[in-house]
C-alpha cells in the first residue's frame, strides 16, 4: 500500500481577475489530504467521483483510505489536493512511474471533468508543486517562498465556485464599462504586492484593497465581511477572501505575535481558525509506521 498527501492553499491576490489573464499569486499551506491506496481484486467504490475518475484515468483498480485536515467546499483546494494525493498514490503502489508533472495534468483534467469544464489549474499545479506561485494566463511561475504568518478563518458557508465564476462573467457582460477597471485594478494590485512580498505590512494594506475590488465585483458575503473586519481589528496587516467568495474563506496576513489573537476573534465570530504558513513539499510520500 501506498500514502501520498497533498496540501491545500490559498489565493494570496488576484482570484477571478485571473479568469481573465490577469496576474495572480497563489500558495500552499500546511494542512493536507493523505490518501492510502492499496492494489485489491474486489476494491469498494470510493465516494468521491475525483477518486473514482484518478482509478479510471490511470487504468487500474484498488481500495483508498482518505484522511482530511481541509473542509470541502470551502476554497482551499480540497479537491485538488485528494485527486493529486490520490495519483501520486495511485502512481507509487501500481509502479507506473509517472512525473509530478504528470500527475498535476492529470489531476486538473479530472478536475475539469468532474466540475463539468469549470476548474483552474492553479489548484492542482500548486497542490502537486507547493510553494508560491504566480499565474499569468497560462503560464506559471514558481516564485521564491515567503514565510508569510497566515490565519485562515472559514465562514463555514459553502459556497460554490462555479456559481461565483459564472456571476462575475455575467458582470461583465452586462456592465463591462464597470466590470472590467475593477479586474485591471485586482491585476494592478497583484503586480504591486509582488514588488512588495518580502514586507508583510505593505502585504497587508494590498490585501485590504484586493479584499475591496472583490466586494466590488459581487463576490462577498456578510460573514466574509465580519471575519475580514474582526481580523484587521485584532492585529493582523491586512485580510480578504481567498477563493471565489460568496462564502468560503477568509485569509489574514499577521504579525507573529498576534496569530493566535486574530484566530481567537475569527472564533469568537462563529468562524474556525487555521494557524498556518506556507507549505513548500507539495505532493510527497508519507511513510507507514
Amino acid at each position: 500500500m501506498a500514502t501520498w498527501s497533498a496540501p491545500g492553499k490559498v489565493f494570496l491576490f488576484g482570484e477571478h481577475a485571473v479568469v481573465y489573464g490577469k496576474p495572480g499569486v497563489a500558495m500552499a499551506i500546511k494542512p493536507r489530504v493523505f490518501v492510502t491506496v492499496r492494489k485489491s481484486r474486489n476494491p469498494t467504490r470510493a465516494k468521491s467521483p475525483y477518486i473514482d475518475e484518478c482509478f479510471r484515468m490511470m487504468g487500474v483498480r484498488g481500495s483508498v483510505y482518505v484522511h482530511s485536515q481541509l473542509q470541502s467546499s470551502s476554497g482551499l483546494g480540497s479537491s485538488a489536493a485528494v485527486t493529486v494525493a490520490t495519483l501520486s498514490a495511485i502512481n507509487d503502489e501500481f509502479n507506473l512511474g509517472h512525473t509530478r508533472e504528470y500527475v498535476a495534468e492529470t489531476a486538473f483534467a479530472i478536475e475539469k471533468k468532474v466540475q463539468k469544464g469549470r476548474a483552474s489549474p492553479t489548484d492542482t499545479y500548486v497542490c502537486a508543486n507547493g510553494g508560491m506561485v504566480l499565474i499569468t494566463g497560462n503560464s506559471k511561475r514558481r516564485l521564491p517562498p515567503e514565510n508569510l504568518q497566515v490565519v485562515v478563518g472559514n465562514t463555514l458557508v459553502p459556497h460554490s465556485t462555479a456559481k461565483m465564476v459564472e456571476q462575475v462573467g455575467n458582470l461583465r457582460r452586462k456592465h463591462p464599462e464597470v466590470a472590467n477597471p475593477i479586474l485591471d485594478a485586482i491585476g494592478a494590485v497583484t503586480l504591486a504586492a509582488l514588488h512588495n512580498i518580502g514586507n508583510p505590512k505593505e502585504l497587508g494594506q494590498y490585501m485590504d484593497m484586493n479584499h475591496a475590488l472583490l466586494e466590488a465585483l459581487g463576490v462577498g458575503h456578510p460573514v466574509s465581511s465580519k471575519l475580514v473586519l474582526a481580523a484587521r481589528a485584532s492585529g493582523a496587516y491586512g485580510a480578504k477572501i481567498t477563493g471565489a467568495g460568496g462564502g468560503g474563506c477568509i485569509i489574514a496576513l499577521c504579525p507573529r505575535r498576534a496569530k493566535s489573537r486574530v484566530a481567537g476573534a475569527i472564533e469568537a465570530c462563529e468562524g474556525r481558525a487555521i494557524i498556518t504558513t506556507i507549505d513548500t513539499d507539495g505532493a510527497r510520500k508519507e511513510k507507514h509506521d
